[in-house]
């Protein structure tokens, strides 16, 4: 070999080698979600979140372990399939360390056994279906985004009262319907009961067929009567209840937490109960404070429900890859299970045996200021994790 042959060959080990090191430093994820899709809105807002917990929880730098971190993002379309096959493109093609994502349930639920087959994480945020960290849970599945569970157990804390009977109206789909059934669960020995449910396509406009029967239901009722509205995403509104006049039966209206722009039609309900996940004004803590100045800083408005979300995602990584010391699948999950970590909401903790994310939800009571677009989810109390008695629903 002459001395060019050497020197050209010598130059493509070293490119090789350069590429291999600088592959093995990267530290890659991906994160699927719905960005289009009925959930959209929702799903914009947890990437914004992923990325600045990411940028939060690394003082700034995206580098981990002295590795890049970068995010490849991919479009699930609300989809079941495109999910599952999305997934599984980031794991086999794309080669990520681990996934976040989606935003629906019935996408999540897709996913999870993509995760199993992979031996990769998959980190659940925002889908609440029980499901997910429940029957068609395993070992792969982390989730920082609250279950129906939690949702459920924190509205039956606000709602749960002795003489209330209790009408559903959700949407037609696995993040609605296990949410009436977590809710029913646990009302259990609140002394309220739900005597009737109705679902709804999920882009109903016209809610005035499942109003009449809703109305019909309880109007002749005793005790309290509430209408408990578990709905996300576009479509319609199903507030426009209100146009319908359930007052004239005695019949409040009452629905959990949700965005702000889905906030505006609660003004319409003045006093109005239920829990919530987040609204940016109730935590009181460091991260909920820097993420509240940044994001008005950077995006000319306060952090929204998912926006939370996204950040308690990232910070979730960024804690449990410092406290492996590594990417791998196994050392991760060791180190994720009982794992506490701080978020906007305060902190959460990785609940060993099914690895949900226990933390704390906030009953409120709604309050309309004219200067403002939407409803204020003012503060009634925070219901604490120790509080809500999540049930654990996996069999290891």
């Amino acid at each position: 070999m002459n001395r060019m042959s050497k020197w050209v060959a010598a130059a493509s080990l070293a490119a090789a080698t350069g590429l291999a090191f600088g592959q093995a430093r990267e530290i890659k994820l991906a994160h699927v979600y719905d960005k289009t899709g009925v959930l959209e809105a929702y799903a914009k807002q947890t990437h914004i979140g992923l990325m600045m917990g990411l940028e939060y929880a690394t003082g700034g730098k995206m580098e981990l372990l002295g590795r890049k971190v970068t995010v490849i993002e991919k479009d699930s379309q609300f989809k079941p399939d495109v999910g599952k096959a999305q997934l599984a493109a980031a794991y086999g093609d794309d080669k990520v360390d681990l996934a976040i994502g989606p935003t629906g349930s019935g996408v999540a639920l897709a996913m999870l056994p993509v995760a199993e087959e992979y031996k990769k994480i998959l980190l659940v945020e925002p889908a609440v279906a029980d499901a997910i960290t429940g029957d068609k849970w395993n070992r792969y599945i982390f989730r920082t985004g609250r279950s129906s569970s939690q949702d459920a157990i924190s509205n039956a804390v606000a709602l749960g009262k002795p003489n209330t009977v209790i009408a559903t109206l959700a949407q037609d789909y696995a993040f609605g319907r296990d949410g009436v059934k977590a809710f029913k669960d646990a009302l259990a020995g609140t002394g309220a009961e739900i005597v009737h449910e109705e679902y709804a396509p999920v882009a109903t406009n016209d809610f005035t067929a499942p109003g009449e029967r809703l109305f019909n239901a309880l109007k002749d009722r005793k005790g309290r009567k509430v209408i408990f509205i578990l709905w996300a995403g576009g479509g319609g509104n199903p507030f426009k209840l209100a146009e319908l006049n359930p007052g004239r039966f005695g019949i409040e209206i009452a629905t959990g937490g949700n965005i702000l722009p889905a906030l505006a039609s609660y003004k319409a309900l003045p006093g109005m109960e239920g829990a919530t996940y987040y609204y940016y004004e109730i935590p009181k803590n460091p991260v909920n404070q820097w993420l509240v100045k940044e994001h008005l800083a950077r995006h000319k408005s306060p952090p929204d429900f998912f926006t939370a979300g996204g950040m308690a995602a990232g910070i979730a990584i960024v804690e449990a890859i410092k406290k492996a010391g590594s990417t791998d699948t196994e050392r991760l999950i060791a180190a994720m299970e009982g794992l506490a970590f701080e978020t906007p909401k305060g902190r959460m903790t990785f609940r060993k045996e099914d690895h949900q994310a226990m933390q704390s939800m906030y009953h409120f009571k709604v309050k309309v200021d004219p200067n403002i677009a939407w409803a204020i989810p003012e503060l009634v109390r925070e219901i604490r994790p120790e509080e809500m008695k999540v049930p654990i629903r996996v069999k290891r």
